[in-house]
């Protein structure tokens, strides 16, 4: 799950059309999007046309990964095209992982915190730009204390992974092992 936690200081939201077009922009025009959408028609789960849908979400995220049908742009929750990038690349990162795992359990915290780490690292989420925007100015493992810090906010979402210091008990558990899992890419892009 992409998380809109952290303030942005920007207006939030756009109208689903508005939103559409940003996503039919990243499909067509994002390096990293197209390219995990190749990975995921790869690894045998192609994405079809209705893989990516746009809603207006209840809760502060910016998307999600709804099984089976798909990817969720929340239109209220973004408000820039790269935002909405990221938010593809992250959830598609989890798509990729769920395609690819036969046995990833998403009520399992440890599971679900090692794609939230992949996804975080992956995705573009932690780059320094990014954190620079959120007020976060360290210079060292910048990266990683993003990661850490943003996976574990998404899985204590998760209703399975709710009690006190479970999410950060799971990231921890998962982190380096899933940290340095950079498939389907050969590093951090």
């Amino acid at each position: 799950m992409s998380t809109d936690e952290e303030p942005q200081h920007k207006v939030r939201g756009i109208s689903t059309e508005d939103c559409q077009r940003m996503v039919d922009r990243a499909v067509s025009r994002d390096p990293v999007v197209k390219f995990m959408l190749e990975k995921l028609d790869e690894v045998g789960c192609p994405a079809g046309e209705n893989f990516i849908r746009i809603e207006s979400c209840p809760d502060a995220v910016v998307g999600g990964l709804r099984l089976p049908d798909g990817v969720i742009v929340c239109s209220n929750h973004v408000s820039a095209q790269e935002e909405i990038n990221h938010a593809l690349t992250h959830e598609l990162i989890h798509a990729y992982d769920h395609c690819r795992a036969a046995n990833l359990d998403w009520r399992n915290c440890e599971h679900h915190a090692c794609s939230e780490v992949r996804a975080a690292s992956l995705s573009g989420d932690c780059h320094f730009k990014q954190e620079l925007f959120r007020g976060n100015f360290g210079i060292r493992g910048q990266h990683q204390s993003c990661v850490k810090r943003r996976a574990e906010l998404s899985v204590s979402m998760n209703p399975h992974c709710r009690l006190p210091g479970q999410a950060r008990q799971a990231v921890d558990r998962a982190f380096e092992r899933c940290f340095a899992d950079t498939a389907p890419f050969d590093r951090i892009p």
